[in-house]
């Protein structure tokens, strides 16, 4: 079973940068296509960004696009996500998961004020 440990959230002033990361329990991580997806008061859970195995593809929300950037480290079965030029309305708890399989973590909250 596939365990999950989001960190890096916080509180951010707008135009700020912060990066998250998910440790992630599993022999086969490196086979895994990995996903952020966030989760704003009130609102449904979205997609944010996911890497393939290889790390060569990535994939992007379009209002994540250019601000935000997914990376893996396979030796290290970890997941990042550098998020720059925040928005209050990024504002979110955020999740990495394996696509397609798997239960959620506790999540990471980001907090981003004008």
């Amino acid at each position: 079973q596939v365990q999950l440990v989001e960190s890096g959230g916080g509180l951010v002033q707008a135009g700020g940068s912060l990066r998250l990361s998910c440790g992630v329990s599993g022999r086969t991580f490196s086979s895994y296509v990995m996903a952020w997806f966030r989760q704003a008061p009130g609102k449904e859970r979205e997609f944010v960004a996911a890497i393939i195995w290889g790390a060569s593809d990535t994939y992007y929300a379009d209002s994540m696009k250019g601000r935000f950037t997914i990376s893996r480290d396979n030796a290290k079965n970890t997941v990042f996500l550098q998020m720059n030029s925040l928005k209050p309305e990024d504002t979110a708890v955020y999740y990495c998961k394996p696509w397609g399989f798997g239960s959620w973590g506790q999540g990471t909250q980001v907090t981003v004020f004008s």
